[in-house]
């Protein structure tokens, strides 16, 4: 099993609290695209024959390319890898994309999935943002993707956002379910370097929400959503039984995945690797031939932190033995945290050999993670 993932690089404006990689001009668009072609062909043997179970268009704004752009790229995924019939085939989208019509477009040329950025059922929020839609906006595009018959959607929202009250965020939930989506995608607001919100915050001119509020609109979030049937199964992640995504289930238990475009990441298992995070620059390369990527090679250290981090973030949990197994390869006899602890302090359980965290110890689950990192001398 493994996945493709095509980070597109461009938007239409620059979100105030987003540094993800993008551009808001289009000048290289005809180049980057012409060059993510290439770079599929020349990297057709990466996933070592794996089939691909998930095809991913994440960004920047993937909904800003024409439907044959779209098209292209999938078709060219099928020309150079084992497809599975069937894959979950997502596009992050923008609800001011989703115009009438186009949700049937994206329906016949095989993406199944959609991810639609509304981050706030809220005007005043979207603005503060500097989203490029409004919430009827929002609402009007999960009714045109549900006319369309795409019924497996997930939508994003933000919580903590500044002069966020929690009735306001109850009311954004409120909406959510209203709208009778199976999966959300629910992040805590950080405040990013070099974002329009890091500089507001350091003058002085942004009002952010105190740490227990933040935490309490997580835990009505899950509260909220778990009454509904819509289950907590990663730290930022909901869905009702099945509509879990596939792909990013595969990142969070160690799937070989292949990443095309400017800054888009792949993992082999062995390796990662990472694409320059330049449009010109990955254009470039890839025409001249001369490396357009980084590459680390993962140490038993870099495993073992990692199956902490990203296990710990889902309900499953990581497997104990397995841990122990990662810390032996890594000379370390032991495991470097007491499991019990963490029960006793009631940051977590452990049942049939695996460690979950509880809703307390979701709430600082990286930190968590971290404590319990092993460096390597």
């Amino acid at each position: 099993m493994a996945g493709v993932y095509f980070h597109i690089p461009f938007c239409r404006q620059a979100c105030h609290y987003c540094d993800f990689h993008f551009s808001t001009s289009l000048k290289t668009r005809e180049r980057v695209m012409s060059a993510m072609h290439s770079e599929l062909q020349l990297r057709k043997d990466y996933l070592n024959q794996q089939p691909v179970h998930t095809i991913y268009f994440g960004g920047g704004t993937p909904s800003m390319l024409d439907t044959s752009e779209l098209k292209d790229l999938i078709n060219a995924v099928y020309a150079h890898f084992d497809v599975v019939e069937q894959p979950e085939i997502t596009l992050e989208c923008n609800p001011d994309d989703l115009r009438e019509g186009i949700a049937e477009e994206y329906a016949a040329m095989g993406i199944n999935r959609l991810s639609i950025g509304i981050q706030s059922f809220r005007d005043e929020d979207l603005k503060r943002m500097n989203r490029a839609h409004s919430a009827a906006e929002a609402v009007a595009s999960v009714h045109r993707a549900q006319q369309a018959g795409i019924d497996n959607l997930t939508i994003d929202l933000i919580y903590a956002l500044p002069e966020l009250s929690m009735d306001a965020w109850i009311r954004n939930i409120d909406q959510a379910l209203e709208l009778n989506v199976p999966h959300l995608s629910c992040y805590c607001l950080t405040i990013e370097e070099h974002t329009a919100f890091a500089k507001w915050k350091s003058a002085g001119k942004l009002r952010l929400p105190p740490d227990d509020l933040a935490a309490s609109q997580y835990l009505t979030l899950i509260d909220r959503l778990e009454s509904a049937g819509i289950h907590l199964y990663e730290v930022s992640n909901f869905a009702r039984k099945g509509y879990e995504s596939k792909h990013n289930s595969a990142y969070w238990s160690g799937t070989h995945y292949l990443g095309i475009g400017p800054s888009a990441h792949s993992f082999d298992g062995q390796s990662r690797q990472w694409n320059v995070a330049n449009n010109v620059r990955y254009a470039a390369q890839l025409t001249d031939g001369t490396p357009w990527f980084e590459r680390e090679e993962l140490s038993a250290f870099d495993r073992y932190n990692e199956y902490l981090l990203t296990g710990l973030r889902t309900t499953a949990g990581i497997d104990l033995e397995t841990a122990r197994a990662l810390c032996r390869e890594a000379s370390h006899t032991a495991l470097p945290f007491d499991p019990k602890e963490l029960v006793e302090h009631g940051e977590a359980e452990i049942h049939e050999g695996r460690l979950n965290l509880t809703r307390k110890g979701l709430l600082r689950a990286d930190a968590i993670a971290s404590e319990f990192f092993i460096i390597e001398s």
